[in-house]
């Protein structure tokens, strides 16, 4: 299947998870993915977050920034690529001076079944 990010409309999202500015993004979404590419601009972020039900993968596809880690600090620039497994917490910043792109993938993880 391909994925024309041209193709879906841009949305607009003030203080994602409570971070600064705005993300620009173009998204495809369905039960079992969310698939985003994304922007930055300077001074913006996606605020901390715990994935307690899924887990993320960051892109980096320009410009530089960092991710907050658990309780580390990790510097992002082309080509970086993040990982943040189910039960881990991190925030994207783009603390540089010009926009920072990213694409990012959030699978869905199947849930757990208990038996009673």
């Amino acid at each position: 299947m391909l994925i024309d990010f041209d193709s879906i409309p841009e949305t607009v999202i003030s203080h994602m998870r409570g971070g600064e500015k705005e993300v620009r993004a173009h998204m495809y979404t369905d039960p079992l993915c969310k698939i985003m590419k994304g922007t930055l601009i300077p001074g913006a972020s996606i605020g901390l977050h715990t994935h307690e039900t899924n887990s993320e993968i960051i892109y980096i596809l320009s410009g530089t920034g960092k991710i907050l880690y658990d309780d580390g600090c990790e510097p992002l620039g082309p080509g970086s690529c993040h990982y943040c497994p189910k039960g881990h917490s991190h925030s994207l910043i783009n603390d540089s001076q010009g926009d920072l792109e990213f694409f990012a993938v959030v699978p869905e993880h199947e849930k757990e079944e208990h038996h009673v």
